[in-house]
C-alpha cells in the first residue's frame, strides 16, 4: 500500500506522485459514490485545480491497481505536477472531427494556407482515419505552404509530431522532394524515391523545440515541381525544462529532431500504436531494431529480457516524464566476462547529438536517466555501446536527439538548417547573412508587398536559402567570401512600384525588373551600395535618376523606354565609357548627354536647375507684379476720376432761369441788328 496524494513542503497542498490514470480513478470512485459535488474529470493533468480530493491509498496487483479513497473528504488546492494541458491533433485532409480507438480526439484539417485535401490509394492497409487522408501542395499553391498553428500562450517548450505518407496517392507512383521547417528552421527533407515501406504505410517524425509566440508555423517548400504531403500532425505543450543540456546557449536556441528512440524488451507502443500513456506523445519502438545481435554472439553474450515484478518510483516525474511502461521493462546482457550490448543509430556527422540513457536501478526499483551529449562524429553511424564493469548491463530504453541551432534569421520566423532524418540524407549550412538581419526583413516584404509579387511566386522565407527550395521564384542567393550575394533576376508580370526599402539590401548585386508595367520614381536609396547589374527598361517610371546610381560599382544600367526626365548624371554615363553599358533612350525627357537632345536652358540633372527656378520665379513675380498694377489702374485709380456728383434742386433752378434770360438776350440783339438794317431806329422812352 502507498499513498497517492501526499502533504506538499508547505503543508496546505497535495502533490502527486502517480500517473493521471490513477488520479482520474480516484475522481470517479469519489464521484460515482456523490461524494463530491465539484470534480474534475480529464485526460490529461492541468497545471493548477481546485478541486475536492481526498488521500488515496493505491493497491498495485499484478500490471494493474486498484483505487480504494475513504470517505472523508476535505477541499484542498491540489498542485498537479504534470505537464500544461495543451495538446492539439489534426486530420490532415480530413473532413469532420473524429476519435481514435485510444480516445484521442482528432480535429478536421484547419489552420493551412493552402493545398488540396486527398485519400490514399490503400485505405485498407491503414488502421486509423488519420492516416487514411492527407493534404498535399501542388505547385499551383506556390512554392511554399504553411500550418499556422495556434497556442496558448506566448514562450513554451512544444513536442511536435508529423504523419507523412504518400502511397501513390496522385497515381503517379512517385514520392515527392520536398523540406519541411518548424518556424524557419529546416528539421525533415524528403527526397525521391522514399523507401518501399515507408511511401506505402507512412512514417512518423517528431522533435523538440521553444516557441516565443502565439503561432507555431510548420511550413513546406515543393523541390522542382513536386507537391508536399502530409497526413496528421500534432503540438503538444510540455515541460519549459523537459530535455535540457548544457550547452554555450540557452537549449532553447536548439531544436532537437528525433534520431531514433526506443523501449527495451517490448514491442513498439505510445500514442498511435497502443493504449499506453505518455504525457508528451511520445511513441517508442523496440530495441531490437537497433541492437547489433552480431556483437553479442561474438562475445558469447546471452540477451535477456526482463520486467519489474514491483511498482518502480520516480516514474512520470518532471521534467522529463518518462512513462511507467518504460521502466517495466529492459533487456540484459548475461555472459561468463560480462555482458555487452550494443545499438548502432543512424546519425549526420555534421550534428552533434543528445543521448538520453534510461534505466531501472533494480535493486531499488526506481527509475534513473543519464543524459551525454555527443560532438565531433566523423561517420553517419553512431555506435552505443554498454559493456560490464560489474554485474551485466541493463537497459529500458534510450533516445537519439540531433541537436540543432537555431539559425540567426533573416527575416522573423526564418532561418534555415538542414539535416538528416532516418537514412535520408541532409546536410547543415546556411548560405544568407544581411548586415542587419532586421533591415532585410522590411526590405524583403516591403518589395514584395510594393511590386505585388503573386503568391504562387513565393517570395517567403529566406531569399538566401539553398535555391532547391525555390522558395523565391526569381530571386537568388550566392555566398561569397564576404557574405552572400542576392540576386533578383527577371520576372514578368509585375505590376506597382519600388519600395524605397530596397536601399536597406546591403548585398544586392543585380537587379532585373525589365518588361514590367512599374511606375513611381526610381528610389533614391538605390545602388548605393553593392548594385553591379540594373535593368529597369520597358516599364512607366517617372521622375529623374537618382544620383544613387552614380555608384562606381555599377557595369551596367539599362533604363530605356521609360517616362524618365532631367538631366542625366555625368558620372552615370560615365559607365560605357569605362567598358561598362547603358541605355537611356526613348524616355520623355532626359537630356545632357551624347545620344540624347541638350537640355534647355537653366536644365539640370533633376529637372530645373536652381538658376532656372529662380529666373522663372523672378519672371512670375514681374509678370504678377504688372498685372497688380493693370487691375490696380482700371478698378481703382479710373474710377476715382469718374464720379457723378448730383446737383441741389435751387441750384437747378438759378441755371434754368439765367438760360432763359440768355436766350431772351440773344433774341432781343438779332431783333435790334435787323431793324438796325432797315433804318429804323426805335424811340425809347426814358423816364
Amino acid at each position: 500500500m502507498s499513498h497517492f496524494c501526499q502533504l506538499g513542503p508547505d503543508n496546505n497542498f497535495f502533490q502527486s506522485n502517480r500517473s493521471p490514470r490513477i488520479l482520474n480513478a480516484c475522481l470517479v470512485f469519489l464521484k460515482s459514490n456523490s461524494l463530491t459535488r465539484s470534480v474534475i474529470s480529464f485526460n490529461r493533468l492541468s497545471s493548477s485545480a481546485v478541486i475536492l480530493v481526498t488521500i488515496c491509498q493505491i493497491d498495485y496487483t499484478k500490471s494493474d491497481f486498484l483505487a480504494v479513497c475513504p470517505f472523508a473528504v476535505s477541499l484542498c488546492s491540489f498542485r498537479l505536477l504534470a505537464p500544461l494541458d495543451y495538446s492539439l491533433h489534426i486530420d490532415c485532409g480530413g473532413l469532420v472531427n473524429t476519435t481514435d480507438a485510444f480516445h484521442t480526439t482528432w480535429l478536421s484539417d484547419r489552420f493551412y494556407s493552402g493545398g488540396a485535401t486527398s485519400v490514399v490509394s490503400e485505405p485498407l492497409r491503414f488502421l486509423h482515419q488519420k492516416e487514411k487522408t492527407l493534404r498535399h501542395f501542388p505547385i499551383s499553391s506556390g512554392k511554399k505552404n504553411c500550418y499556422s498553428i495556434p497556442t496558448p500562450t506566448a514562450g513554451g517548450r512544444y513536442f511536435l509530431r508529423t504523419f507523412t505518407v504518400y502511397d501513390n496517392f496522385d497515381g503517379k507512383s512517385h514520392s515527392p522532394s520536398f523540406d519541411v521547417s518548424v518556424e524557419g528552421t529546416l528539421v525533415f527533407s524528403w527526397r525521391s524515391p522514399w523507401p518501399e515501406s515507408v511511401s506505402r504505410s507512412g512514417a512518423y517524425s517528431d522533435l523538440f523545440f521553444y516557441h516565443n509566440k502565439t503561432v507555431v508555423d510548420l511550413c513546406f517548400y515543393s523541390i522542382a515541381t513536386d507537391s508536399p504531403v502530409i497526413g496528421s500532425l500534432e503540438l503538444t505543450q510540455i515541460d519549459n525544462k523537459a530535455y535540457d543540456f548544457e550547452s554555450a546557449k540557452n537549449s532553447s536556441n536548439y531544436i532537437l529532431v528525433n534520431y531514433g528512440r526506443f523501449s527495451s524488451g517490448s514491442d513498439q507502443w505510445g500514442p498511435g500504436f497502443s493504449n499506453d500513456t505518455d504525457f508528451f506523445g511520445r511513441s517508442w519502438q523496440s530495441d531490437a531494431e537497433f541492437r547489433l545481435e552480431s556483437v553479442s554472439i561474438a562475445n558469447g553474450v546471452t540477451i535477456k529480457s526482463i520486467s519489474a515484478e514491483k511498482p518502480i518510483a520516480n516514474v512520470e516525474i518532471s521534467p522529463n516524464y518518462f512513462p511507467k511502461k518504460l521502466y517495466q521493462t529492459a533487456v540484459m546482457a548475461e555472459g561468463n566476462g560480462g555482458g555487452v550490448l550494443e545499438y548502432e543509430l543512424t546519425v549526420d556527422a555534421k550534428l552533434d547529438y543528445l543521448l538520453i540513457d534510461v534505466y531501472n536501478k533494480v535493486g531499488g526499483f526506481a527509475a534513473y536517466d543519464w543524459s551525454y551529449v555527443v560532438k565531433n562524429l566523423s561517420s553517419t553511424t553512431l555506435n552505443v555501446r554498454l559493456e560490464s564493469v560489474v554485474g551485466s548491463p541493463i537497459i529500458c530504453g534510450l533516445e537519439n536527439y540531433a541537436i540543432v541551432p537555431v539559425d540567426l534569421k533573416t527575416i522573423p520566423d526564418q532561418g534555415f538548417s538542414f539535416f538528416p532524418f532516418h537514412s535520408i540524407v541532409y546536410y547543415l549550412f546556411r548560405l544568407c547573412d544581411f548586415e542587419d538581419g532586421l533591415s532585410g526583413v522590411t526590405a524583403m516584404k516591403s518589395l514584395k508587398a510594393s511590386l505585388r509579387v503573386p503568391d504562387r511566386m513565393g517570395w517567403n522565407g529566406d531569399p538566401c536559402a539553398p535555391s532547391t527550395w525555390d522558395a523565391w521564384e526569381g530571386v537568388t542567393c550566392h555566398p561569397t567570401k564576404d557574405g552572400s550575394a542576392l540576386v533578383i533576376s527577371q520576372i514578368q508580370g509585375l505590376k506597382g512600384y519600388i519600395s524605397d526599402q530596397i536601399g536597406l539590401l546591403t548585398n544586392l548585386v543585380s537587379l532585373n525588373l525589365s518588361s514590367n508595367s512599374l511606375g513611381g520614381n526610381i528610389p533614391s536609396g538605390l545602388g548605393q551600395h553593392s548594385l553591379v547589374k540594373l535593368d529597369l527598361s520597358n516599364n512607366k517610371f517617372t521622375g529623374y535618376i537618382p544620383d544613387s546610381l552614380t555608384s562606381s560599382s555599377l557595369q551596367l544600367v539599362l533604363l530605356n523606354d521609360n517616362l524618365l526626365e532631367g538631366q542625366v548624371p555625368e558620372e552615370l554615363y560615365s559607365i560605357g565609357v569605362h567598358g561598362g553599358a547603358i541605355d537611356l533612350t526613348s524616355n520623355k525627357g532626359l537630356c545632357g548627354v551624347p545620344s540624347l537632345p541638350n537640355c534647355p536652358l537653366f536644365w539640370g540633372k533633376h529637372g530645373l536647375s536652381t538658376g532656372g527656378k529662380v529666373a522663372i520665379g523672378l519672371s512670375c513675380l514681374v509678370i504678377i507684379s504688372a498685372l497688380g498694377l493693370g487691375l490696380y489702374y482700371c478698378f481703382v485709380w479710373r474710377r476715382r476720376n469718374d464720379y457723378d456728383f448730383g446737383l441741389p434742386h435751387e441750384m437747378m433752378s438759378l441755371a434754368s432761369k439765367r438760360n432763359r434770360y440768355q436766350r431772351q438776350k440773344s433774341l432781343m440783339a438779332l431783333e435790334m441788328e435787323s431793324q438796325h438794317a432797315k433804318g429804323f431806329i426805335p424811340t425809347y422812352n426814358v423816364s
